[in-house]
């Protein structure tokens, strides 16, 4: 304020500011949004909520986490008629200029396993483009199943939640269900072909040309002889899954909450990240929406780290049951290891993302005295050492990173190159099978077991039997 100016007048020159930019905002025939994703619960929003709205328009999906999702466009065929061109996929990186640039009102934050920190960086680059911050809600985007759901999220990515979803799928089973498996989105290829994905074998993987990380979800379902669906349009991936199943097991993604109403709702903590129960987005949520609490891999944490989560879930989900669970790792062929220099390669988006420094390989080889592990690092492509600096985190081990063919290929050189005798692959899926090693693979499996009462298919098949007899 210049000296003497009058302060009424400041304010009331202020106001109509403010006023002059509401009515302009006012005239604007529709909303301009942005979504931020990773090619998952973005596009699912825009299903569910904007595709068909005349009063959106959404210009634009950033994209992070998942490389090379961003030089692609979403296409008109999986757009709609209000859409002829498609819709824009820009990095993340971005999102500030292209905010300015196209005078977008809204910018829609929808992708998971975040830190809270992280969420509010993206919200303050938002505000100070001058839009609004939104996150849609499970009660806006959940999709209603004539079917049971059984939905199994988690707090972080990596906390077993997949080994759990299978375990469920085979207690449905054996009380004679048809169980249909449906994953979170993970469309890193033709988004137009993966609209809807039915998977019934693994021929069916290598048709799709899955990723590996793709197959790490699959593979496992499939061994145990559950189909699996997946896609972009999950109101499409839902009605396909409903033909053929009695029950839908939803094996959720990252931390997200489910993109189907769960008649029964399993939530899977880490005991061994039990600082992690309410630190990263939507995972403090989906804690919060739990039916069911697992606390996983008992077997490998303290017995105080155990009874601190137990206490931190009761506090925040009082109710809840919890049940104990423990996350056996069995070595195939162990004795291959023997005297050894071996390479460890461990499930990729619990290593990266998921901020794990290792994974089942390391806890496997914890008691042997006969192994050397060797450090990836000494081997690693430019391509694989361009994801160790992204996770400086990560331990002497390998991730398993295959969104693409140029970065298995890498994987391969990486390991090919290595000084390692053995490699020993404890990703869920068969490493081997995708051929070019040139060393032994000997794989380490890892899988759901009770530590105790009350057990998990307890309680979700009497919940479930509840549900079905109302």
């Amino acid at each position: 304020m210049t000296s003497g100016q009058p302060r009424a007048a400041t304010v009331t020159g202020l106001r109509s500011v403010v006023r002059t930019a509401a009515v302009r905002r006012i005239r604007l025939p529709v909303k301009r949004i942005v979504i931020c994703g990773a090619a998952g619960r973005d596009f699912h929003n825009f299903n569910t909520v904007y595709r068909d709205d005349a009063n959106t328009i959404v210009v634009a999906f950033t994209a992070t986490q998942i490389p090379g999702i961003d030089a692609r466009r979403f296409p008109p065929g999986l757009a709609g008629a209000r859409y002829p061109d498609g819709i824009a996929i820009v990095p993340e990186q971005e999102l500030d200029a292209l905010c300015r640039r196209e005078r977008i009102d809204t910018v829609v934050f929808a992708y998971s396993d975040v830190s809270h920190a992280d969420v509010m960086h993206v919200a303050s680059r938002a505000l100070a483009a001058g839009c609004d911050f939104e996150i849609l809600g499970p009660h806006a985007t959940m999709l209603a199943s004539r079917k049971p759901v059984v939905a199994v999220s988690a707090v972080r990515t990596g906390c077993g939640k997949s080994q759990t979803a299978r375990h469920l799928a085979r207690v449905l089973n054996a009380r004679g269900l048809r169980v249909a498996v449906t994953r979170h989105p993970m469309p890193y290829g033709n988004l137009d072909r993966q609209r809807v994905q039915a998977f019934h074998s693994l021929a069916d993987l290598d048709a799709a040309h899955c990723t590996i990380e793709e197959r790490e979800e699959y593979e496992p379902h499939l061994e145990a002889g559950h189909a699996v669906f997946a896609g972009v349009d999950y109101a499409a991936v839902l009605a396909a899954a409903e033909l053929s199943c009695d029950v839908v097991v939803w094996d959720g993604g990252n931390n997200d909450f489910p993109f189907f109403a769960p008649t029964v709702h399993v939530v899977v903590c880490d005991a061994l990240r039990p600082a992690q129960l309410t630190t990263h987005h939507p995972g403090e949520a989906v804690l919060r929406m739990a039916d069911v609490v697992v606390i996983n891999k008992v077997d490998a944490a303290s017995a105080a780290d155990v009874a601190r989560l137990e206490a931190d879930v009761s506090a925040i989900v009082p109710g809840a049951p919890i049940v104990r669970a423990a996350s056996p790792v069995r070595i195939e062929d162990p004795d291959l290891l023997r005297g050894k220099r071996v390479l460890v390669v461990e499930d990729g988006p619990t290593i990266t993302h998921g901020g794990m420094a290792f994974g089942a390989g390391i806890t496997a080889l914890r008691s042997r005295r006969d192994v050397e592990v060797i450090d990836p690092r000494a081997s690693a492509t430019p391509g694989i050492a361009e994801v160790y600096a992204r996770y400086p985190h990560i331990g002497l081990v390998l991730p398993a990173m295959g969104y693409s063919d140029a970065q298995l290929a890498a994987l391969r050189a990486t390991i090919n190159a290595s000084a390692a005798q053995v490699v020993l692959a404890a990703t869920p899926i068969d490493l081997a099978r995708l051929g070019g090693f040139d060393k032994p693979i000997v794989r380490a499996r890892y899988g759901y077991a009770d530590a105790g009462e009350p057990t998990l298919a307890g309680i979700v098949t009497q919940r479930l039997d509840a549900a079905t007899a109302r």
